[in-house]
């Protein structure tokens, strides 16, 4: 008879055998989706982990102002390890992708002055997520960097069934009137207290246009973190008041974890109509 020791020996043996083979079988697949909004292509980029079955809860990634990059990829790759479906959307065109400043500014700068358009086209950006198999369009969240913050809170305004957003170091604007009312969406805003790109102030206003609504919203604020504070290269950008901080980073992104388990187990609102083109 084997000894007791040397069974439970084997046992764990092949038990981890077995968990690890099941781990090398998961695997996180992504694919690039190409949709429009109107005459301009637009190409996303779709992450998921296909050791999982059936739908999942969803994540719209709304990229910085310099386009759709690696950065915005990785957060999705990221996501889908975690057990969502994650598609990062294109606010600009298929290929729009800059290092330069100037460049994005100019191409950020239309989706600022017409907060309409900014909203169409983070709004439109849930068709081809919710077209996905792996997606469960009932559980949505949203988020943004930069730029992309300040967009996923506008599509806080548009009422689609988006259950929660998270601006990470965006520019929050003031909700106009009806907005607060229209919403379906839990707001979580992660902000650098040394962000010189968006002062106080701006804060400020965003919070007073939400008094005396039933908006449930959440302000985070990070000492000593800079605009783009989850930015691994912002550093090497060069601009005042930009810069990445690893304590930041890690905790808005955890804070991020524990505002999704709490929108995704409460229950869901009813179901929204197809976003408008």
């Amino acid at each position: 008879m084997a000894h007791p020791h040397r069974f439970a020996a084997r046992l764990m043996f092949f038990t981890v055998l077995f968990m690890a083979a099941g781990a090398a079988q998961a695997e996180v697949r992504t694919r690039t989706i190409d949709y429009n909004a109107g005459d301009v292509e637009l190409q996303g980029y779709f992450a998921w982990d296909d050791a999982m079955e059936g739908k999942r809860p969803c994540v719209l990634i709304i990229h910085a102002w310099w386009g759709l990059g690696e950065d915005e990829k990785a957060r999705a790759r990221q996501l889908a390890e975690m057990g969502y479906a994650a598609f990062a959307l294109d606010m600009y065109g298929t290929g729009r992708h800059t290092n330069d400043p100037a460049e994005a500014g100019e191409w950020a700068a239309p989706f600022y002055q017409d907060r309409a358009l900014a909203r169409s086209r983070a709004s439109i950006g849930l068709i081809p997520l919710w077209a996905q198999p792996e997606a469960d369009r009932t559980r949505t969240a949203a988020i943004g960097y930069c730029f992309g913050g300040t967009v996923a809170l506008e599509l806080a305004w548009t009422g689609n069934d988006v259950r929660g957003v998270v601006s990470f170091h965006g520019n929050p604007l003031p909700a106009l009137e009806g907005d607060a009312d229209r919403t379906r969406s839990r707001l979580l805003i992660c902000h650098g207290a040394a962000d010189t790109l968006v002062p106080d102030e701006t804060i400020e206003a965003f919070t007073k246009s939400l008094e005396g609504s039933i908006v449930d919203w959440q302000l985070i604020v990070y000492s000593g973190a800079k605009h783009s504070f989850t930015t691994r290269s912002a550093d090497a950008v060069g601009i005042p008041g930009v810069g990445y901080q690893a304590d930041a980073d890690r905790r808005s992104w955890g804070h991020m974890q524990l505002f999704f388990e709490e929108i995704f187990t409460s229950a869901p609102a009813a179901e929204s109509p197809a976003p408008e083109r």
